[in-house]
């Protein structure tokens, strides 16, 4: 990678890192989740590291609307790691290291997703899932909720895993065939449709 497109990513995530930290501190509401969706669509809009491919005829994100009730908290019970080659959109896969569970409870459904965690120098926890809303008004990989390694992290309180489904993406590859993402395992599938976060165009 050339290094003006190292530091440009360097800066993509400083500013994704600087989105989140905003939210924790914060705190939920439809005021920060606003201000989230507005950062996103300027970062989109303009960054080099940008996943649109036409930024010029980019005119933001579609999304759910905001609904509290996709806020929830889950409990991390750890396992005993256990290695998970999670594969890609296009050509590629990703080690991750299984780490345990998080299980919650969000309008009205009970889910259980794996945690995972990157086999790398550095680590990061990445959450990813899929849900019966995939392939109709979202993706059909599914969505990322977690990754720390890009700075998308809503936080934690001891074994409390804060999941905010408003905050839910999807990967770059969506937006261009360029990107190679890793997508959820099938072991990270929820039973009932996601009806937050962002979408797809209508």
């Amino acid at each position: 990678m050339a290094m003006s497109a190292t530091l440009d990513l360097w800066d993509y995530r400083r500013r994704v890192h600087d989105m989140y930290r905003m939210i924790r501190e914060r705190g939920p509401g439809p005021g920060s989740w606003s201000e989230w969706v507005v950062d996103r669509d300027e970062l989109f809009a303009t960054h080099p590291q940008s996943p649109i491919e036409d930024r010029s005829r980019f005119s933001g994100l579609p999304y759910f609307p905001y609904d509290p009730g996709w806020r929830t908290s889950g409990r991390f019970t750890p396992s005993e790691d256990e290695i998970a080659i999670v594969g890609h959109s296009g050509e590629g896969a990703t080690r991750f290291v299984k780490i345990g569970v998080v299980e919650f409870e969000v309008v009205g459904n009970r889910g259980r997703l794996e945690v995972l965690w990157l086999d790398s120098y550095g680590g990061g926890l990445f959450l990813p899932f899929r849900d019966d809303s995939n392939g109709a008004s979202t993706y059909g990989g599914g969505r990322y909720l977690l990754d720390t390694v890009k700075g998308a992290d809503l936080g934690h309180s001891g074994e409390e895993i804060t999941l905010d489904f408003n905050y839910a993406y999807h990967p770059s590859c969506v937006h261009s065939s360029r990107w190679s993402c890793p997508l959820a395992p099938p072991a990270n599938r929820l039973a009932f449709a996601v009806e937050a976060g962002e979408r797809l165009a209508t």
